[in-house]
């Protein structure tokens, strides 16, 4: 008799993460698999949805205009417990840090239906920093009953917490799917050169330097730095920028109005999956405060510099696949110069290390969630 386990997720990244395993699920005779997805920026996360052939069972579509947290998660948690009563699902599987992952656990929690958390452990231990982030995963954390941990470090963090559930480690989904995007892009002359004609305007011949950046807690003064820091290199005219806009409007305002006049800057819009994989690749380095970019870029050995001071993901930081910069305009232009200037070292960080995982963490989340016997991921790094 199969499990029926019901996957809950509304945004791009977490369709990025999940889409591998649900695909695994998919495939496995053990698991009857049903999909929800709760709908915030449609568009984004249909790209997703299309490029890993998957058909949502349930869609919510929550997003409305210039919403909040609080009526964002009331949404769901209406919406998401009719669908908990339709489907009634032997266990549920939520992603991360979302308010829909706490929303989701929450509603299912009432139910007293059994949750997985995929990427679970990760921790910054202040509540602020990711805002409100932080604070949803550990409230997952506490619901859950089956842990999914990135890394060996995060199954360490969940042990020196008092909770109840069982938790393995896997290695990160995320993994899995560029294994699967970078190669396909690689492998097709044709789509690598359609991929590269959407961005007709980057140079080849020179540096390039990715931008990507929506954290909440950084908006007001955060972001006009990060602004400033970026119309400072701009006028150096070492590096040209790309820099795919969320659509927030907290985000695209601040941003189209400090640099949508400055040369060498090319504001974008956010682009599907697979051509953000492309951009990876072509980028010279990364500067982000996004968390799943932590996790990719160091798989196709790209330096990144993180916009924050802390990160819940600190394996990358010691293995060296991305560094702390932090907000400030000075360190910003200060770090990103440094790696401009010396391609030496930018080549090292291809050679380093990604704690992050192997490409079988969906292979093992299915055997955990079935009972069959599995290896955990072990990093390089542990111990």
């Amino acid at each position: 008799m199969s499990t029926k386990v019901l996957s809950i997720f509304g945004t791009r990244p977490e369709a990025i993460k999940m889409a591998p395993l649900i695909k695994q699920m998919e495939a496995d005779a053990g698991i009857d698999s049903v999909v929800c997805v709760t709908g915030q920026h449609q568009q984004m996360l249909d790209q997703v949805l299309e490029l890993f052939a998957i058909e949502p069972d349930h869609n919510l579509a929550v997003m409305t205009a210039n919403q909040t947290l609080n009526g964002l998660a009331s949404r769901l948690i209406a919406s998401l417990d009719e669908v908990l009563a339709s489907v009634q699902p032997d266990r549920v599987l939520v992603h991360g840090d979302t308010t829909t992952a706490s929303a989701a656990a929450l509603a299912a929690f009432h139910r007293r239906i059994p949750i997985g958390h995929v990427e679970a452990g990760l921790r910054t231990r202040d509540l602020a920093q990711p805002w409100p982030e932080e604070m949803n995963r550990r409230v997952v954390d506490v619901m859950s009953d089956l842990m999914f941990a990135p890394t060996p470090s995060s199954k360490e963090r969940l042990a020196e917490e008092t909770l109840q559930g069982r938790v393995v480690v896997t290695g990160n989904t995320v993994i899995d799917a560029p294994n699967l995007t970078p190669a396909r892009i690689d492998s097709d002359p044709a789509l690598r050169a359609s991929l590269d004609a959407r961005l007709p305007f980057i140079d080849g011949t020179r540096p390039m330097l990715l931008v990507t950046g929506h954290r909440r807690e950084s908006f007001g003064t955060g972001f006009a730095n990060i602004c400033a820091a970026l119309g400072d290199l701009a006028e150096l005219g070492t590096v040209q920028i790309v820099y795919p806009v969320h659509l927030n409007p907290n985000v695209r305002g601040p941003v189209q109005a400090s640099l949508g006049a400055r040369r060498n800057v090319h504001l974008i819009d956010p682009l599907d999956y697979l051509g953000f994989v492309r951009l990876m690749q072509r980028a010279s380095l990364i500067l982000t405060d996004s968390g799943g970019v932590q996790e990719e870029a160091p798989a196709l050995g790209k330096p990144v510099l993180v916009m924050r001071d802390v990160t819940e993901r600190p394996e990358a930081v010691a293995a060296g696949t991305v560094r702390l910069v932090g907000t400030q305009r000075e360190a910003i232009v200060r770090a990103v110069s440094a790696l401009v200037d010396d391609p030496r070292e930018r080549e090292r960080f291809a050679h380093r290390v990604n704690p992050y995982g192997d490409g079988e963490a969906s292979r093992r989340i299915v055997a955990a969630l079935t009972g069959r016997p599995f290896d955990e991921f072990a990093s390089e790094l542990a111990g």
